[in-house]
């Protein structure tokens, strides 16, 4: 594999310059393979569980923890590779007691992942999501590509909105429809393809299956969305598989994201005041007639105010200073 497809790391201090990379690339490799690492699952959903389930305990565990690590690989539909990026967040903090599993920090930091790094040099994701809105509303023909990727689509939502997951599964694909629009999953797009479909199956083993050549280190974000990305693309060429029929499904749901125009939210532009009307030219007191006599107004006009109190529609006289 080539020495020019190693994760980019990006920490606080270049997160403005790879974005801006970024950003440039996407006009010319619009497809992104995205892979999240976070602290394990604090509940594990059986497989035969229902969908509601499945999102109940997808939302409790992206609402309590915190993502660490988010990559991204860029690709065009010719299967030529940009490049892969590997952003840090410092926004989850092991000493600090955020909750995780100990076995799943464990395996991450086995893998190469530097906590205590991340913690120091990583991204802030208030910041993270501040910037990457703009490249969300600047390129909207985007394609994402995941593996199993109900938890990484989930993750991903959480840093854009910096909110918690909505309510309902149905509210869930809505939101994912707006901001990201063409997604897909090569897990599901595998039970299409003979010898790769299982529940058991996993990137790694996928990987194998395809004779797919891994970069880096398994269980770091840049890593395995180049997999996934090398993956989408083998798969295509060898089964010959029509994205298309793919689009909008993810492994695990049955619930369809359909793409939604996106536009960030912005202030509505300010109104210029009215302007006031000119009054007319001041020419000396002003009288009309009422009760049978003249009664003077305090105003200075070539003639009274037509609104209440000042009028009535009686004929007025001035006198000239």
């Amino acid at each position: 594999m080539s020495e020019s497809l190693k994760a980019r790391e990006v920490w606080s201090k270049n997160l403005e310059s790879e974005l801006a990379i970024i950003n440039h690339l996407l006009k010319s490799f619009p497809v992104v393979a995205i892979d999240t690492e976070f602290p394990g699952f604090l509940r594990n959903t059986p497989r035969d569980a229902p969908e509601e389930q499945r999102y109940s305990d997808l939302k409790h565990n992206v609402d309590c923890l915190k993502p660490i690590q988010l990559g991204f690989t860029l690709s065009d539909s010719n299967g030529n590779i940009a490049g892969v990026w590997q952003f840090n967040f410092c926004d989850f903090d092991l000493k600090g007691g955020d909750l995780h599993v100990p076995a799943s920090v464990e395996l991450l930091k086995t893998n190469g992942i530097d906590l205590e790094e991340n913690k120091k040099s990583g991204i802030d994701s208030h910041f993270f999501a501040m910037k990457f809105k703009q490249i969300l509303a600047a390129n909207q023909r985007v394609q994402w590509v995941t593996f199993h990727g109900l938890y990484d689509l989930a993750y991903l939502l959480k840093i854009v909105t910096q909110a918690r997951l909505p309510s309902s599964i149905l509210e869930f694909v809505t939101l994912i429809g707006g901001y990201f629009g063409r997604v897909y999953d090569t897990k599901r797009m595998a039970q299409c393809c003979p010898s790769l479909s299982g529940d058991n199956l996993g990137l790694s083993r996928l990987a194998k299956l395809l004779k797919v050549e891994r970069c880096g280190q398994s269980h770091q974000a840049g890593s395995d969305s180049l997999v996934t990305a090398l993956a989408f693309l083998k798969m295509k060429e060898l089964y010959k598989v029509d994205e298309r029929l793919h689009e909008g499904f993810l492994y695990g749901i049955t619930a369809k994201i359909i793409k939604k125009p996106w536009i960030p939210s912005m202030p509505p532009p300010m109104q210029a005041p009215p302007m006031p009307r000119p009054l007319p030219p001041r020419i000396g007191p002003l009288y009309y007639r009422q009760y049978g006599g003249l009664v003077r107004c305090n105003a200075y006009y070539l003639r009274p105010p037509m609104r209440p109190p000042y009028y009535p529609p009686a004929a007025y006289h001035v006198s000239l200073l």
